[in-house]
């Protein structure tokens, strides 16, 4: 089956998954569950499907959806399933031994699985936008939007919170370096006060040497009375 929608022409994306290991059929049963509806819907129908191929199909519609966010620049809000078909791929044959010498065939099937999204028209996305406003819901983007908002509010006050914890530590170091230097300045001066005092004591003692060099000096000129009465 070809695709009747031309990319070309109208906004959209598609993703193909080629040789899935399940039959045509079977693909073709959850396909027609998700054509033409919502992505949304699409998402629900296939996550609450009960059929096998639904985690496949879910795969391929993702991969589309991705494609057109970041190849065609879409927004998933305006996306819906727009085509959707199961192509028949190689069979493998296989052999099952039967009874009396007898061999069974055994055909794995494979197939194409295609999926495309595609733009909601204006009129569309118009009416999609009263019923959210109405209902008082908001769409992904701006679910989006508002966590994106609140996280960069989250990394805000966490600066500024590291900041203010920075400054007081900053504080607290400059109050315990002054408090060191006021400590550590008695200590500066009796070291001075010891300083000056070594100083002084060689002078001190030079005093008292000159002091006794003029006491013996003065005895040795002085007469005694022994000397007087000789005389």
């Amino acid at each position: 089956m070809s695709g009747l929608i031309d990319l070309d022409t109208v906004a959209g994306a598609r993703s193909t998954h080629k040789f899935a290991r399940l039959s045509a059929s079977k693909a073709r049963v959850v396909l027609d569950l998700i054509r033409d509806g919502d992505l949304e819907q699409a998402r629900e129908e296939l996550q609450f499907c009960d059929r096998g191929a639904a985690a496949v199909i879910s795969k391929v519609l993702e991969s589309a959806v991705s494609n057109a966010e970041n190849n065609e620049n879409l927004s998933a809000d305006e996306l819906y399933v727009a085509e959707c078909w199961a192509d028949e791929g190689p069979t493998l044959k296989r052999w099952r031994p039967r009874a009396r010498g007898r061999a069974t065939r055994i055909n794995k099937r494979t197939c194409h699985i295609t999926v495309v999204v595609a733009q909601l028209s204006e009129d569309e996305l118009e009416l999609r936008a009263a019923r959210l406003a109405a209902s008082g819901r908001r769409s992904a983007d701006q679910d989006r939007a508002a966590r994106v908002a609140a996280s960069k509010d989250t990394e805000e006050e966490t600066e500024a919170v590291e900041e203010d914890a920075d400054t007081d530590d900053s504080s607290v170091e400059t109050e315990a370096v002054s408090e060191e230097t006021e400590s550590s300045a008695p200590e500066t001066e009796a070291v001075s006060e010891e300083i000056e005092s070594s100083d002084s004591e060689p002078e001190n003692d030079e005093e008292t040497e000159t002091d006794t060099a003029e006491l013996e000096s003065t005895e040795d000129t002085e007469p005694t009375d022994e000397d007087e009465k000789e005389a």
